[in-house]
């Protein structure tokens, strides 16, 4: 290994190829990030340079990049592979073609022949048209560089065929900025700027350069450099790690690249998902739940590389390329049921009806289970058995939901449900899955049963107490179960479905009645209030139709009843309609609160004779406020094991750290700590720190403060006068 602090005209001077290996993630630089931060440093640089006093230069540092040496024929030139810092190297290429061409135009010619030997081989090392440019792309952005870099000048940006790229874009941008910056002080100056800024960019930026020979680990140094920093997504790293793997199998990565990984760099796959109050690349969340699904192990996002690693070289039992292809089929499952989401036509099968109420309820973890039940590698379960699985996780969920039932732990839940379905036998995952959810009886995995569920229905503002999309979802399948249709798809004598994400909830009594819907006799303003976010004042209607009918009064030309009877074809809204033939009362609502409630235990049944006893989690008896740890915190579900945290202060935000399921905290550098307090103090280098509001959740946004005082609550713990930690 050798490494050494090296400029642009250093790096670039000689004759060479730097090649972005394949497996390698596309160019993803952007203006606002990058481009102009970049510009500005540079424009500093040569504004220094034309100052008066200006005497000796301080370069400018860009960062570090990883090359690797291959074996090159003789009298041929040199070849390396890019292994970290591609998106640098590639875009100083783009920068210094841009600033040549601007240079040409503006007739600084000297300055412009030499950063012209800097992004162009010369033509006696060039047997075909690519060996001209000194850095080759990865496979996806090759056709939008290439294009750009050989366009002539002045390069006509709105007719180039890959003018929305970001390659393009780069150029485009620097070519912009070197050009208002060569003419600012006027035509007189031109040549002196042209100096100054050629000279900026080939002597006075900096890199520093790590060489690699031929026979040197280069994933390992690049997994050293990447893999702590989340710079890198986990479909990155494993990326680079497969084909790496491929590469010293003597596999055709070629032509695996293009077979099975491609589709990954697709805008389906790139798309960034919340999960929580966190974003990440799809590729990434199908990664985990790839891992999870074959291991029935929870695997924290921060580290799916690693274990990915470990299954893939000691576990699964296969090559890398069966590996891959495993991959790329299971991708295809998931894409497929991701996609079955959005279907909100009439026509839908049991799958992508399941896939969009789970989307709508927004429980991602559920995807893992599904990717288990529909394996590729596996024989296909008969459809009337997926299509019972499917009921029996629906029922468990949408139930949950409507008791408001904790969603913390769930991760560690569906892992256990995937290890039960790989222990049993797959033909009976159905029965396997119903006995699983029927015998949880703690608080954080139990599967509420009818008496639960109509007390909790029948009496609590549902509105209130439920996401508005999560309502919905309820409300269609009422209105679905009204037209003939069961829970798993089953034929009707209905044309169609309700229609799906497009309806919105409406208020049969007006939230704000006082104007036009009077109190009955004996009826309080306290009850009509209650009444009116209850489920049986609950439907749905257009937004046009919604808007129209809000506030009106129930009876007359114009009142909602006509306005229902005259534009909704829903069969709940005709129920409503017959019910209110001369007043809608609240009897009414209580009515249907009840006639509703029944139908959902029916649509989301659980097992004849389900009854369920909640062992609601405890704290230690003799505990108090003071004894509180962050181990009884995850033992009841505030918080998961393996979950990320990092300080609340900004300046130390990106300090995170791990909390293991024993309740220590593990440190980015590998510390660990068995209390929040200590592993603050290493973090701040203070003298003491108060550990529970240092540190925060970072997929709640919560601090350990808060969570902290959630589960003291739930408890009703006294406090005390004890400091704690």
């Amino acid at each position: 290994m050798d490494t050494q602090v090296r400029s642009p005209h250093q790096i670039f001077n000689m004759p060479q190829r730097l090649l972005v290996p394949l497996f390698q993630r596309p160019y993803v630089w952007n203006e606002e990030n990058q481009w102009d931060p970049l510009w500005r440093d540079i424009e500093r640089v040569a504004n220094r340079l034309l100052a008066p006093e200006a005497e000796t230069q301080q370069p400018h540092f860009l960062g570090a990049v990883v090359l690797q040496q291959l074996p090159n024929p003789a009298g041929e030139f040199q070849v390396r592979t890019i292994i970290d810092g591609q998106q640098r190297l590639t875009t100083l290429q783009i920068l210094l073609a841009a600033f040549q061409a601007e240079l040409v135009r503006a007739g600084a010619e000297r300055p412009a022949g030499r950063l012209l030997k800097l992004v162009e081989n010369d033509a006696d090392y060039c047997d075909i048209a690519e060996d001209r440019f000194k850095v080759w792309p990865t496979n996806r952005d090759r056709a939008a560089f290439e294009e750009v870099m050989a366009a002539s000048v002045p390069v006509d940006y709105p007719s180039l065929r890959w003018k929305d790229e970001r390659l393009p874009k780069a150029h485009e941008f620097f070519a912009a900025q070197a050009a208002s910056w060569l003419q600012a002080e006027g035509a007189g100056a031109v040549q002196d700027r042209a100096e100054a800024l050629e000279r900026s960019v080939r002597e006075l930026l900096q890199l520093v350069v790590i060489d690699l020979g031929s026979d040197e680990n280069a994933q390992e140094i690049f997994e050293t450099l990447n893999s702590r920093g989340a710079q890198l997504s986990a479909a990155d790293l494993i990326k680079n790690f497969v084909f790496q793997r491929l590469l010293e199998e003597g596999a055709d990565t070629e032509s695996a690249y293009e077979q099975f990984w491609k589709h990954f760099e697709t805008s389906f796959w790139e798309q960034l998902v919340s999960v929580g109050r966190v974003t990440y690349p799809r590729s990434s969340l199908f990664l985990n739940t790839f891992l999870v699904s074959r291991l029935g192990e929870f695997i924290p996002a921060q580290e799916v590389f690693q274990r990915f690693k470990t299954y893939a070289l000691r576990e699964c039992g296969v090559s890398m390329l069966e590996l891959l292809q495993q991959l790329y089929r299971a991708s295809m499952t998931y894409e497929t049921y991701s996609l079955g989401a959005t279907n909100t036509d009439s026509d839908v099968t049991r799958l992508q009806l399941f896939a969009y109420r789970m989307q709508l309820i927004d429980v991602d973890i559920v995807k893992a289970l599904i990717l288990n039940l529909l394996d590729p590698e596996q024989d296909p379960l008969p459809p009337e058995s997926l299509e019972r699985a499917l009921d029996t996780i629906e029922s468990f969920l949408v139930r949950r939901i409507l008791v408001r039932a904790t969603t913390k732990g769930y991760n560690l839940l569906f892992a256990r449900v995937v290890t039960e379905l790989r222990r049993g036998q797959r033909d009976q995952a159905d029965a396997i899955l119903e006995q699983f959810f029927a015998q949880l009886t703690t608080d954080s995995g139990y599967w509420p049963d009818d008496t639960e569920l109509h007390r909790e229905l029948e009496n609590n503002r549902v509105y209130k107490r439920i996401r508005g999309s999560r309502l919905r979802v309820v409300l269609e399948a009422v209105e679905d179960r009204r037209r003939g249709f069961g829970a798993a798809g089953s034929a009707s004598k209905s044309e169609q479905r309700c229609p799906r994400g497009s309806l919105s909830i409406e208020h049969v009594i007006p939230v704000s009645w006082e104007e036009n819907w009077p109190l009955a006799p004996q009826e309080s303003s306290e009850t009509r209030q209650h009444l009116v976010h209850t489920l049986g004042n609950l439907t749905l209607l257009t937004s046009k139709l919604n808007s129209a009918a809000s506030n009106r009064p129930w009876l007359g030309e114009k009142g909602k009843r006509e306005s229902l009877r005259e534009n909704s074809l829903l069969r709940m809204n005709e129920d409503i309609i017959q019910i209110g033939s001369n007043a809608w009362t609240s009897t009414d609502v209580a009515n249907r609160t009840r006639e509703i409630t029944q139908q959902i235990s029916e649509i989301w049944p659980v097992p004849a004779g389900h009854s369920v006893n909640v062992l609601m989690a405890q704290p230690p008896a003799e505990r108090s406020r003071a004894g509180i740890l962050v181990a009884d915190l995850i033992q009841s579900g505030f918080i998961e094991a393996g979950a990320e945290i990092c300080p609340t202060r900004t300046r130390l935000a990106r300090h995170h750290a791990k909390v293991r399921i024993d309740g220590y905290v593990e440190l980015q550098d590998g510390r660990v700590f068995n209390s929040l307090s200590g592993a603050a103090k290493a973090v701040s280098g203070g003298i003491s720190e108060a550990g529970w509001g240092f540190w925060k959740d970072v997929q709640s946004g919560k601090s350990l403060q808060d969570l902290r005082n959630e589960y003291l609550a739930r408890f009703e713990i006294e406090e005390d006068d004890d400091k704690v930690d």
